[in-house]
């Protein structure tokens, strides 16, 4: 999502974490980003009125820059918490919930919102490339992990040869699903697997297990019916799952999770507006991050990388979504 952290990403239709994300422009190349919930929420503050504005602060009569963020949990302890750090510093955050990740980026790209916190690297790059947009990663937030769990086994060597295992059937968390079983040594990818990889790609005669695709919201419910199922983290503690259960997970620290990073997104004449880089600082603030981590029940693993690693990632990733 996107994830609800993560975001872990869904399909995006023609155009659009949470990850999930905005709508993608028609491309003829394949929509990834699926599904999305319904409509729209606003949340926080009042709508969509475009860009920053000042407005008085009635206990010391300075002004206040508003700041508008589209964001999948506006409801969040940590938001008030960050509200308040924002204010002390001459800001005022107003959330803009989205139940729909596929508009959160056009929103953005739209002027609608000044900033965006729902998706990771891997989301913003595909939505890029099919909107033709810019958005670009003015912070870092975290990685969460993507984990594989069974009501049948209890450990990854106890499943069985033929064995079905469930997968988020978007793009984004498929691919990232089927990187995860290869690691745990259930399947095996033609040419290693990437971050596109779809189950085409499994080599059936390598692999251990066999994979179904299904709506990423029905991977818990597919317990019952499956031998495992790999489950978005925002699903799985929704699902009341108890993410030490997990039979595998990826490495949230591992190089290999640097696509996966969550980031804070402006357009990319925004990148270095110094209010932004100012909430960066808050959001990574231990007052706030500690409430991050403690929502996610201590599975998010915050990152703190610049910038401009961060955009040297997202353009290496572009090029990677843009050769398929």
């Amino acid at each position: 999502m996107p994830d609800k952290n993560i975001p872990d990403p869904s399909n995006v239709p023609s155009l659009p974490d949470r990850p999930t994300l905005p709508p993608r422009r028609t491309h003829t190349r394949r929509s990834w980003i699926g599904a999305a919930v319904v409509g729209l929420v606003v949340g926080g503050g009042g709508g969509f009125a475009a860009g920053r504005s000042s407005s008085d602060n009635s206990t010391s009569g300075t002004k206040l820059t508003t700041v508008k963020i589209g964001v999948t949990d506006a409801d969040q302890d940590y938001w008030t918490v960050f509200k308040k750090l924002a204010r002390d510093r001459g800001i005022k955050v107003q959330t803009v919930n989205f139940s729909d990740y596929t508009q959160a980026n056009p929103a953005l790209a739209q002027g609608q919102l000044d900033l965006n916190l729902f998706q990771h690297l891997v989301f913003l790059a595909t939505y890029n490339d099919q909107s033709h947009e810019t958005l670009t990663p003015v912070g870092s937030t975290y990685v969460v992990p993507l984990s594989l769990y069974s009501r049948k086994h209890k450990s990854v060597s106890s499943i069985p040869a033929g064995a079905k295992i469930a997968i988020p059937n978007d793009a984004t968390n498929q691919a990232r699903a089927l990187l995860v079983l290869q690691k745990a040594g259930l399947l095996k990818l033609k040419g290693g697997g990437n971050i596109l990889s779809t189950p085409a790609d499994v080599d059936k005669g390598a692999s251990k297990v066999q994979v179904t695709p299904v709506d990423a919201s029905q991977t818990v419910t597919s317990l019952s019916s499956v031998d495992g199922a790999v489950i978005n983290n925002n699903f799985a503690l929704d699902g009341k799952l108890d993410p030490t259960s997990a039979l595998y997970s990826d490495d949230p620290k591992s190089a290999t999770a640097q696509p996966y990073i969550n980031v804070i997104v402006a357009r990319e004449q925004d990148k270095d507006n110094p209010t932004y880089a100012e909430l960066v600082k808050l959001y990574q603030d231990p007052r706030v991050s500690k409430l991050v981590v403690a929502e996610s029940k201590n599975t998010s693993v915050l990152v703190r990388k610049p910038a401009a690693a961060l955009r040297k990632l997202l353009t290496g990733l572009e090029k990677t979504v843009a050769s398929k």
